[in-house]
C-alpha cells in the first residue's frame, strides 16, 4: 500500500506546506537500527550497502580510484567513507545522488542513495575501528574481480560498438569537435530498450585524481544515429535521424520504457557529432563503447518521444565571485505530456537546478537537486511518479550558480562568465527526456494510477494536477 506523509516544498528560500502527498515505499534495507545492535561491522551491515550503492563504480577496473568488493580493500578507506556520504546530496558526496529530499517528488528508479541509518552505520563503523564483524554474514558477491558480465547496467548487451579512439594532450584549451561515424553493421530495423556508453582510457586506476573529471577526457558527447548510403555526416538528413540521449562523465544508463524503444535502422551508423573534450594533465588516449540492449525483432513502439527541452541559451550572465546567482528558462507544454527524467546541465558554476510546474494557479516544484560538473546524473522518475501534465503546462527552470572559491570547479573566480560550449564558459540546460500522450492516452494513464495508489479527493499528487479529475470517458468506470 502507499504511504502518505505531509511533505513541505522549498523554493528560493520561501515555504508553504502544500498537503497530503501519497508517496511509494523505498524498498531500502537499512543496515542497522539505532540501537538494534551492539556493533556494526563490515559483513553484516557495511557489505551490502556498498553492494548496492557503490561497488558498481568502486571495483577493478572501473570509474573510481580504488576497489570497495572486500573488507581488506574497504578497510583503508573507512574515515573517508564516513566523510563523503556525511555530505549527503551535497558537492563531493558519495554516492553521487543529488536529488534534494526535503521537496517535490521523491521517488526514481535507480536511487543509490543511502538512509539516514546507512549514513549513521557507515559512520559508527569508521568511528569504531571498522571491524570485520563473522564472514559468514556477508552477502553472496555482487561483482568478481575480472569479469565483465556484470560490468554493463543494463545487463549483457546485444550490440556493443566502439569509436575511433584519439589523443588528447596533457594540457590545453577545451576542444569541441566530432569524432567520426561508426557503422551499425544492421541489415534489419532494431528497436532499442537500452542504451549504455563507457569511456576506456589509459589513465593509471591507482592515479591520483580529485574529481571524476580528471579520470576521463570525455566531458559530454552529442550523438545520433543515420541511415545513409554513404557515412558522411553531410549527407545526413532529419527524416533519416535518431536522436540519442547525451553521454556525460558520471552519467548513468538508459532505459526506456517498454512502450518507448527508440529505432536504431538498418544501414544506419553512429554520427559522433560533437566531443567535448578536456585535458587532465596527462597524455591520454581514449574511445568510447555504446552498449544497446535491443527489443525481439518484430517489437513496435506505442508512444512518440518528444523535444521538451528547457534551457537558456542566450540571456546568461554569470557574475565573479558572487554566490546563488540564479537563471530562469521556461516552456509551454504544447501536448499532454509524461516527463520521464530530469537532467540538469550546467558547467563550473553551476551548483543546483529545480523544475517546477506552472497549471493555472498550481505551482508545484517537481524536482530540486545539486549539481556537480564533473558528476552529472539523469533522474528516471518511478512509473508512479512520473509527472503526467496537460497541454499548456508552464515548465519552469532555476538554475543556482556560485563563482566563490568555495566552488572549487570554476577555474577563476574573478572571471565574468556568458554562455558557450566551454567549461569555463556556461550552459542552462534540463536535458531530460518525455513521450506525448493523446486525450485518451493522458486520461487513462492518470486513471490509472488514480487506482494503483488508492488516491482519495483529499490527495495531492505531485506532478499530476488533474489526476483527481474524472473525465467524461471515464464517466462509466467504477
Amino acid at each position: 500500500m502507499p504511504m502518505t506523509r505531509r511533505q513541505t516544498f522549498r523554493l528560493a528560500g520561501s515555504s508553504v506546506l502544500v498537503g497530503t502527498v501519497l508517496t511509494l515505499s523505498a524498498g531500502t534495507a537499512m543496515a542497522a537500527q539505532p540501537g538494534a545492535v551492539t556493533e556494526v561491522t563490515f559483513s553484516r551491515d557495511i557489505a551490502p550497502i556498498l553492494q548496492r550503492s557503490c561497488q558498481h563504480c568502486h571495483r577493478p577496473d572501473s570509474v573510481a580510484p580504488m576497489s570497495l568488493l572486500t573488507y581488506e580493500e574497504a578497510r583503508p578507506w573507512a574515515r573517508a567513507m564516513k566523510s563523503r556520504t556525511a555530505l549527503r546530496n551535497e558537492r563531493g558526496a558519495m554516492p553521487p545522488w543529488f536529488i534534494e529530499k526535503d521537496l517535490g517528488i521523491q521517488d526514481y528508479k535507480d536511487d543509490p542513495s543511502l538512509t539516514e541509518e546507512e549514513i549513521a552505520a557507515i559512520a559508527s563503523w569508521a568511528d569504531n575501528g571498522a571491524p570485520r564483524g563473522n564472514p559468514e554474514d556477508l552477502p553472496p558477491p555482487k561483482f568478481v574481480a575480472g569479469a565483465d558480465e556484470a560490468s554493463w547496467r543494463i545487463g549483457t548487451p546485444d550490440l556493443v560498438l566502439r569509436s575511433p579512439e584519439i589523443t588528447v594532450h596533457a594540457s590545453g584549451a577545451d576542444r569541441w569537435e566530432p569524432v567520426g561515424v561508426v557503422p551499425t553493421g544492421l541489415t534489419e530495423d532494431r528497436y532499442v530498450a537500452a542504451v549504455e556508453i563507457r569511456e576506456v582510457n589509459d589513465i593509471p586506476r591507482d592515479g591520483a585524481s580529485s574529481t571524476v573529471g580528471g579520470r576521463f577526457v570525455f566531458h559530454h558527447l552529442n550523438y545520433s544515429s543515420h541511415v545513409v548510403e554513404v557515412e558522411q555526416p553531410e549527407a545526413f538528413t532529419g527524416d533519416t535521424t535518431t536522436v540519442w540521449p547525451v553521454h556525460e562523465v558520471g552519467r548513468n544508463a538508459d532505459i526506456f520504457p517498454p512502450d518507448a524503444g527508440r529505432i536504431l535502422a538498418a544501414g544506419s551508423v553512429l554520427n559522433l557529432e560533437t566531443a567535448h573534450l578536456h585535458s587532465n594533465g596527462g597524455e591520454t588516449k581514449a574511445y568510447l563503447e555504446f552498449a544497446f540492449k535491443l527489443h525481439p525483432v518484430g517489437y513496435k513502439p506505442s508512444v512518440t518521444w518528444i523535444n521538451r527541452l528547457t534551457a537558456n541559451g542566450v540571456d546568461i550572465s554569470i557574475k565573479p565571485t558572487t554566490p546563488d546567482q540564479q537563471l530562469h528558462a521556461y516552456t509551454v507544454l504544447e501536448q499532454h505530456t509524461k516527463i520521464l527524467t530530469f537532467e540538469p546541465h550546467m558547467h563550473a558554476p553551476g551548483v543546483r537546478m529545480c523544475l517546477e510546474a506552472i497549471w493555472g494557479h498550481s505551482v508545484q516544484t517537481l524536482t530540486c537537486a545539486g549539481y556537480d560538473h564533473n558528476w552529472v546524473r539523469s533522474y528516471a522518475y518511478e512509473d508512479d511518479a512520473a509527472p503526467l501534465l496537460p497541454e499548456g503546462t508552464i515548465l519552469h527552470l532555476i538554475g543556482f550558480m556560485d563563482t566563490t572559491p568555495g566552488n572549487r570547479n570554476v577555474a577563476d573566480t574573478r572571471n565574468w562568465g556568458g554562455g558557450g560550449r566551454r567549461s569555463v564558459a556556461n550552459m542552462f540546460i534540463d536535458l531530460g527526456e518525455a513521450i506525448a500522450l493523446t486525450d485518451e492516452e493522458f486520461e487513462q494513464e492518470m486513471g490509472e494510477r488514480r487506482d494503483r495508489l488508492g488516491l482519495t479527493k483529499n490527495d495531492v499528487v505531485i506532478g499530476c494536477p488533474l489526476c483527481q479529475v474524472r473525465f467524461p470517458s471515464q464517466e462509466s468506470a467504477p
